[in-house]
Parts: C-alpha cells; structure tokens; sequence
C-alpha cells in the first residue's frame, strides 16, 4: 500500500506533537526538581563537598553552582 503525501505530512504532525507534548512534560518536572537541587547542592557545599563533585552529580554546569553559591552568600574564588 502507498502512503498518500498528506498522510505522511499528517504521521510527521503527529509524531511532532507528541514529542513536543513529552518534551513540554519532562521540562516542567525539570523546573520543579531546580529548587530542591539548589538546595542539597548548597547544603552539600556548606558540609565541605568538593564543589567538582557536586557539579558532576548534579548535571550542571559550574556558571550554574557559582551563582547558586555566591547568590546564598558562600565564598567563590575568582581567577583573576
């Protein structure tokens, strides 16, 4: 059986929308775990945990753990 081009255009759409309607979930469940992730991230800090280590567990980049740390008063060294 051929597939007709406006059933292909409309099996793209299709597979667009879910996977756009996934990635919309998977974003906000995201936003959600931020807060709770700055936290234990600053709690493990303040407790003197390598802050590389913290980095790599947490998924994030060190722009991202500096400014939680300097924002929440904790000393950031500047290579200046």
């Amino acid at each position: 059986m051929v597939e007709l081009p406006e059933e292909q255009r409309a099996a793209a759409l299709r597979q667009v929308a879910e996977i756009g309607t996934r990635r919309t979930q998977l974003l906000a469940e995201a936003k959600e775990l931020n807060d709770p992730l700055r936290e234990a991230a600053l709690k493990a800090a303040r407790a003197g945990a390598p802050r590389t280590r913290i980095r790599e567990l947490a998924g994030i980049s060190s722009k991202t753990l500096y400014g939680w740390l300097e924002a929440a008063g904790l000393e950031v060294r500047t290579n200046d």
